[in-house]
This record gives C-alpha cells, structure tokens and sequence, in this order.
C-alpha cells in the first residue's frame, strides 16, 4: 500500500512550526503538519508582544488563524502524536503518528519544551503564574510580584523585576538556595525580600487572578502575580532518536537556517537555544522555510542536469504539484471575490 508522500514534514504546530509550513506551502512544496496540540502558545490566555495582533487575541485563537491559513494554501495539518520518525532506503523519513504512516523528503521538528511547574498550591497559569518574564514583566509594573524558586535565574530574575516594581519577593518554599556566592552577595545588595517559609495556600479574586499566598510562617502576602523559576523539560526525544546533536541544556544543535547535524532534519523554535518569544519562532520558521525552498526547489536545473536529462519541455513545468496548483487558484479566486465585496 501506498503511504502519503511530501516534501516536507512538520512536526509541532506553534508558531514557528506552522510559519515554517505557511513559508514551503506558499513556495509550492507539499507540506503536511502534524500536531499534538497544547504547547505554550496554546497556554496564552492573551496574546503579547506581537506586531499587529492585539492583546485581546488569545493563544488558541492566534493559532488557529494561522492553521486555517496553512490549509487555505494546500498544507495538511493533523491532530496526532509522531510517536516514531525512520530513515526509509532511499534516504526519506517515514514518521507515524497513530495510525498514520507518512514519508517526507525533509522533517522539521518543533516540539519545543513544557516549563517544569512548581508544586502546588498555585494560581490558574495566566492569572498569577507566569513563565514569560519578557511577555508578561509589563503587566506588573507598580504592582506586588513574586519570583518563585531557588536556583540562580529565580535570583537574577527577581533583581530584573526591580525594573519594573519596586515590590519583588523570592519565595524559595523552604528550599536551601543554590545561587553562588556572588549572586547572593548581589542579590541581598538589591531590595528584593526573599520569603524562605513554604507556600500553604492561595487566594484569588471574583475575576480569577491572584490575589494572595499564604505560608507556613501564617504571613500572608499580596501579589498580583509571579514567575515560577524551575527550569524546562525539551521535547527532544524525536531529534536524540534521529541522532541530532544536543546542547547539554537539551536544546538542539543548529546552524543559522535550523539545519541540524542530521542532514534533512531541522529543528526551530522553543526546541533550539535562544530567546522563547514568539515573533523570534516565527522568524526562525520563515528563515527555515525559505532554506527549505532553496533545497527542494526544482529549478533552475544546472546545464549538466538538462543535457542529461534531454532538455526541459513545456510538459515539465512548473514544478509545482497538480493539488497546489488547483490550490493556489481556488485561493486567488477567494481572494478576488473578497476584493470585489
């Protein structure tokens, strides 16, 4: 029987992976993305820091805007776990997903990471517990904030609140802290208040946010919201079976256009080292997708390719798929009948 075939193979459907999928579709490669659903971008109960998206757009919604476009383009997208990825003889990859077994000529991982949650108790993720301190620091300026944890980025991220607020605490739940010397040296020269006994409770408003912890100590502390700080788990159990050089952090090892050390498998994303924002994923997926077009792309032909194959007929081109091209008019056609409305 014969299996599904494309040139390309996206695994994850974040930003970065569905940008990199919208790039090949567009440039007439045909992609198939494969998804497991969740992911941080579909935690986000409000979109931040992305140029012509408002803030009222949530993580669910940007994502689903940017599925409907990659399937208005020709690209297929699925709802499934890749549980496996093989090399196939002739040098492809068959990844299965269920009961879904495809074949790709390229695969593009962008499984990115979970941040590794504190225990509870603890306030609804969005409302009081946030993981992106470059997303979400401006929604605490003048306001009572919390960084939670005990190694050194729980320290320096508290003394970066500082630019914000003027009310930081470090809630290390009663777990000796693991920051050099130096950092506790610099971190006690800020007026940052490190809270040592261990959270018992907390309490939120009509609204669902934070409002307060209560400690072991029976203090009780005010916070509209916090960081928790313990680190993240990557999704790179597909790329370490594929034999894709890891960074001892877990991240993946790249070269600028998201090439790994595995020819024909790319990485992009919150699974690579680097800033976890995502107009930065989504940059990243067009520079991988371009890189992909370059590679795939049917012509030019060199002269050697031409002679060898005895020339190039009007029955060869374009190079395009026969379902992308019927693709590509039926989308101009929505796009005229929008324009004439």
């Amino acid at each position: 029987m014969s299996l599904p075939e494309y040139e390309v193979a996206v695994v994850g459907g974040g930003p970065a992976g569905l940008t990199a999928a919208l790039y090949t579709t567009r440039l007439g490669h045909d992609t198939v993305v494969i998804n497991r659903g969740g992911g941080r971008a579909a935690m986000m109960l409000d979109t931040h820091n992305v140029i012509g998206v408002t803030e009222d757009v949530s993580g669910n919604e940007f994502l689903q805007t940017a599925i409907d476009q990659i399937e208005g383009y020709g690209a297929d997208y699925h709802r499934d776990l890749v549980e496996t990825i093989d090399r196939t003889d002739d040098g492809r990859f068959q990844l299965t997903a269920g009961n879904r077994v495809i074949v790709a000529e390229r695969v593009v991982l962008a499984t990115g990471f979970s941040d590794a949650r504190p225990d509870p108790p603890l306030p609804r993720t969005g409302r009081g517990l946030h993981y992106c301190l470059h997303c979400d620091a401006y929604m605490f300026v003048d306001e009572s904030v919390y960084v939670m944890g005990h190694n050194e980025s729980a320290a320096h991220v508290a003394m970066i609140m500082l630019n914000f607020t003027d009310e930081v605490d470090l809630l290390t739940r009663g777990e000796d802290p693991t920051w050099s010397e130096e950092t506790n040296r610099q971190l006690r020269s800020h007026p940052v208040d490190i809270i040592e006994s261990d959270i018992t409770g907390s309490e939120t408003g009509t609204d669902g946010w934070l409002e307060a912890f209560t400690f072991e100590d029976e203090t009780r502390r005010e916070y509209k919201g916090g960081f928790p700080m313990y680190g993240s788990e990557y999704n790179n159990e597909l790329a370490e079976s594929l034999g894709c050089e890891l960074n001892d952090d877990g991240t993946v090892v790249v070269d600028e256009d998201g090439q790994t050390t595995v020819e024909g498998v790319y990485t992009l994303g919150d699974l690579t080292a680097g800033h976890n924002q995502i107009p930065v994923a989504m940059g990243e997926g067009a520079q991988t997708g371009l890189a992909l077009h370059y590679e795939l792309r049917t012509y030019p032909k060199s002269i050697d390719e031409i002679e060898a194959e005895g020339g190039i007929g009007s029955e060869d081109v374009p190079a395009i798929s026969d379902r992308l091209r019927e693709q590509a008019r039926e989308h101009r056609g929505m796009e005229s009948t929008a324009a004439d409305d």
